[in-house]
């Protein structure tokens, strides 16, 4: 079947996000006299990170909206680092306090090398939309930020607005709605293995998995996944 629509995950597959997570994260615990408390950037990086993962999965379950899971970030993140007032934090106070993070995260926004110019490639001959786990807001202010919404018009899927979130086959076939295609006519491109490559499979999407590190899954590769390790082996990939 001939591919007429790609879809893109936006977070470390168009945007590099772990940097500005990273540089966000730094630069804000700088700033509140707090970096001092760990024994290397990369532990602070770590422990956001795992206290994220672990609430933003909550938040894709449906068990947090997307400014909740914020708000606990930041309260388990300054418990962690012995930092949580004495009275806890109002919903006020853990907002500002994240909202600062996202200042410094925000203007390390950037898309990789290789967005652009693929999309600038693929645009012409194909509908190109976005099937992403986030809210509609934040990712449709990141992509206008970076340069990259032109190319994608209306058609972002976000799992807040949607209601399910990948590997839901639902959001995937959203998003091919949105594109006006049925779903073996559309291709689908992420960063995460099971997330994007196996759920967009399952979905009866053609599923390109991007591993940028090359590092590869530790077990083979299922069937009807696709290996891509740049945005630019995508075109001629969707010609195979």
């Amino acid at each position: 079947m001939v591919v007429r629509g790609v879809l893109f995950d936006v977070d470390d597959t168009l945007s590099d996000y772990s940097t500005s997570e990273r540089v966000g994260l730094l630069g804000h615990l700088e700033a509140e006299g707090l970096l001092g408390l760990f024994s290397s950037h990369r532990e602070a990086v770590a422990i956001w990170r795992q206290i994220m993962d672990e609430e933003y999965d909550r938040y894709l379950a449906g068990e947090l909206t997307f400014t909740e899971q914020q708000r606990i970030r930041t309260r388990r993140f300054l418990s962690h680092i012995g930092r949580l007032p004495e009275g806890g934090l109002s919903d006020d106070e853990a907002t500002v306090w994240f909202a600062g993070y996202g200042v410094h995260r925000d203007a390390a926004w950037q898309a990789f090398s290789d967005a652009e110019p693929v999309l600038q490639k693929l645009a012409p001959d194909y509908r190109l939309g976005v099937v992403t786990n986030s809210s509609f807001d934040h990712q449709r202010r990141k992509l206008d930020t970076l340069g990259l919404l032109e190319y994608f018009g209306d058609a972002l899927t976000c799992s807040e607005e949607h209601g399910a979130a990948k590997p839901s086959p639902s959001i995937f076939l959203a998003g091919c709605a949105a594109l006006g295609l049925p779903p073996e006519e559309v291709a689908y491109v992420g960063d995460k293995y099971a997330l994007d490559g196996v759920g967009a499979r399952d979905a009866g999407l053609r599923a390109y998995w991007l591993d940028r590190a090359g590092r590869g899954t530790g077990s083979p590769i299922e069937a009807g996944v696709n290996v891509i390790l740049s945005l630019h082996e995508l075109p001629p990939a969707l010609m195979a």
